[in-house]
């Protein structure tokens, strides 16, 4: 039947429909009062599956930011190294998860179980709820067990992320991994619990960090910091006179790549911190979220690229990736309370930060591979003090001073940590080594053998 013709008997028979449905239409109409009254008793059902769900899909896409990390990383070394940072965050994750299971995350949440009130938490392995669990068995308010656990650990492996683009090129393999152990097993679930754990900044200052623009960037950037300097740079990076000597990536696509993977994966990280989805309110939330999170990476990419073009009168890809990234650490504090043009002002900063603080670590002489330091540390720091601008509810002192103790408490822990294992196993290839490329020396797998001289 062709339904461009019109059709009589169609006509009668869509007619005789309406007249037998009206009474169904109508009985929905009047069953919907006691569908609303009846919401209560499921409500805590359904909050406690939409919850879950959330934190199960914003976990997985945290995860595949560890596919971004690697794929930024192995695009901004040069080719002889590429191997090493592929190995490093694949084996940053394993170790992370397996620091954060034995006991980062009950030190990061211990509930009443504190060790000290309010600063160090529990010391216990983490467990989930019983097979074929029923209300009685959970926290119908919330989620499950394991979707938090699965969700909260991504944010500890990618702080240990952001310390291993700033050390590549020179560090070696398994110090690097020892310190990954102590920073996810330790550093970050202590200093994590003093805020999201209630511990004594939440209590005490009212800090304010969402997703972790401080708690888990700024705390990646201080141990990248720390490294850097008592690392030292890279052969060849700083001449005798001062100059800064470039040492261009070998894949600016895979460096692109990961970072529009870094990109996806953060709607999962900021949005995912909602911690709710069972309500109109919550659900509205993480969408204005997402909205927000998306233009403050864009506020940064074109405030990095319109600022490359005006200083070099070029444009330089790298700063334009590290701008976007920037843009999503710096709203990563507070996504959820700036309107849309406040977060691309926000990201906007972000990026301008980036583009001046990488030169300026160059004439410290602090060789940071592939701008982690700028986008994560510099960004956390501005992005949490941005929170003020658009959250009533933040102080300037209350951000400023979780700063300053989180700074000193990463800082000091970091330095004791890889002042030991340089002391003890030395965390530095030799010159040699550096020359000839980490992937010979440390892996045995070229990422690039047919580029290599024999």
């Amino acid at each position: 039947m062709s339904l461009t013709k019109f059709n009589p008997t169609c006509l009668r028979l869509g007619a005789a429909a309406a007249v037998l449905l009206a009474p169904v239409m109508a009985f929905a109409q009047e069953a919907a009062p006691a569908a609303a009254e009846a919401a209560p008793d499921v409500a805590p059902h359904v909050v406690y599956i939409l919850n879950t769900l959330l934190f199960l899909v914003a976990g997985f896409l945290v995860f595949f930011m560890a596919a971004g990390f690697a794929m930024l990383e192995a695009g901004l070394v040069r080719s002889k190294n590429v191997s090493m940072q592929l190995t490093k965050n694949v084996a940053l994750f394993g170790i992370a998860a397996l620091m954060y299971l034995i006991v980062g995350y009950n030190l990061m949440y211990p509930g009443d179980n504190w060790t000290i009130l309010n600063v160090i938490g529990a010391f216990s392995i983490t467990s989930l709820q019983p097979v074929g669990a029923t209300a009685a068995d959970v926290d119908v308010s919330y989620a499950s067990a394991g979707s938090d656990f699965f969700f909260q650990l991504m944010f500890c492996a990618a702080t240990a992320s952001i310390v291993s683009g700033t050390l590549a090129e020179r560090i070696k393999l398994w110090p690097f991994l020892i310190f990954t152990a102590i920073l996810t097993g330790l550093i970050y679930p202590i200093q994590a619990s003093w805020k999201w754990g209630g511990g004594f900044l939440d209590a005490n200052f009212g800090f304010l960090d969402f997703a972790g623009s401080t708690l888990v960037h700024s705390v990646g950037g201080w141990a990248a910091l720390v490294g850097a300097i008592i690392l030292g740079a890279r052969a060849g990076k700083y001449g005798p006179n001062g100059q800064v000597n470039p040492i261009p990536g070998s894949n600016m696509g895979f460096a692109t790549l990961g970072t529009f993977i870094l990109w996806l994966g953060w709607f999962g990280f900021n949005g995912g911190s909602q911690l709710a989805m069972g309500s109109i309110g919550d659900v509205t939330d993480v969408s204005r979220i997402f909205a927000n999170t998306n233009m403050a990476a864009v506020g940064g990419s074109v405030a990095a690229l319109v600022l490359t073009q005006i200083l070099y009168k070029k444009i330089d890809i790298t700063m334009v990736l590290n701008g976007a990234l920037a843009g999503l650490v710096s709203i990563t504090a507070e996504p959820l309370t700036p309107s849309l043009v406040s977060a691309v002002l926000i990201g906007a900063v972000g990026g301008i930060l980036v583009v001046v603080t990488v030169p300026l670590l160059d004439k410290f002489k602090i060789d940071d591979v592939v701008g982690a330091i700028p986008v994560h540390l510099v960004c956390g720091i501005w992005g949490t003090i941005a929170v003020v601008f658009t959250n009533s509810d933040a102080t300037l002192y209350g951000q400023l001073a979780s700063i300053v103790i989180i700074g000193l408490f990463v800082s000091i822990t970091s330095a004791i940590v890889w002042m030991i294992l340089k002391a003890t196993m030395g965390i530095r290839v030799s010159a040699e080594e550096e020359m000839m490329g980490l992937d010979v020396v440390e892996i045995g797998v070229e990422a690039y053998p047919e580029f290599t001289k024999r």
